[in-house]
């Protein structure tokens, strides 16, 4: 089934994702009333009425195109943490982040993707990255390619002895151990700097724009479609104990993708101290 589905006409998931956020994203978009805006567990979390209403649109609208599939999305779990679990499940699981980037998003910055990702038993077969500001959609599939705008997307290496590059975990969301672990990115050739959006930093590394994220959560729903994203554009990612990142989680953190391999060992050799 989730072949045969991978195997056929994507561009309904693309339409999905396009008008989930034309219908309940962009509305609120620079609109959004003081009520409509709600903090979880700090006032750094924050959710909106576009971050729930997207997620149920694209739940319906995603589940509907692949009969027998569940959903894994960030309200969801907030709401009832054992949704997570469907990812050590057999059926397919659609990953779905509505707004990710919610803080840019508050203050009408564009700074902000929905973020969606299709996996099966662990693995991530194909993600899809939107930044509706700009009308830019990213795709990826497993063993076919990661596109921009319908373009090949290559994330090529950083340029011989130029500084690299790194956004990583934002100071805001970090624990005291996690900051000392990302300290280990301050160090000569290296520039580094607080995270916005998870998924558009992954998309900048897949064009080239940045060289690597390093993180320190591993929420399947702000990575499952970046790191596909970047791995097929040539690019790689590894745990701080030099191991692939597992989406359902149980990982070693920090971890970090990047342009390509070397870097990527770089950047962890650092974030090991």
């Amino acid at each position: 089934m989730i072949d045969d589905f991978l195997n056929g006409d994507l561009s309904d998931v693309e339409e999905a994702v396009r008008k989930a956020a034309a219908t309940e994203i962009m509305p609120r978009y620079r609109q959004l009333a003081a009520h409509e805006i709600v903090e979880k567990s700090g006032p750094h979390d924050l959710v909106t009425v576009a971050d729930r209403d997207a997620e149920e649109h694209l739940t319906a609208s995603l589940t509907a195109l692949l009969p027998g599939s569940v959903v894994v999305g960030e309200e969801a779990v907030h709401a009832d943490p054992s949704v997570y679990e469907a990812l050590h499940g057999d059926a397919p699981v659609w990953i779905v982040d509505p707004v990710d980037g919610t803080r840019q998003f508050v203050r009408g910055e564009p700074g902000f993707c929905t973020l969606v990702a299709l996996a099966h038993r662990g693995e991530v077969l194909a993600s899809w990255t939107y930044g509706p500001v700009l009308d830019e959609m990213a795709t990826a599939i497993r063993g076919g390619g990661a596109l921009l705008g319908g373009m090949p997307l290559r994330a090529g290496s950083p340029a011989p002895g130029a500084a690299l590059r790194v956004a990583m975990s934002h100071p805001d969301y970090t624990t005291p151990d996690e900051k000392q672990a990302l300290l280990g990115l301050n160090v000569e050739g290296v520039h580094a700097r607080a995270c916005g959006s998870a998924g558009l930093e992954y998309l900048g590394v897949a064009r080239g724009e940045l060289d690597a994220v390093a993180f320190s959560w591993e929420n399947a729903w702000d990575h499952a479609a970046g790191l596909l994203l970047v791995t097929e554009a040539g690019g790689a990612h590894t745990t701080v104990a030099g191991e692939p990142f597992r989406i359902a989680g149980g990982n070693a953190l920090p971890f970090t993708a990047a342009r390509d391999a070397q870097t990527a060992e770089r950047v962890r050799s650092l974030l090991a101290g």
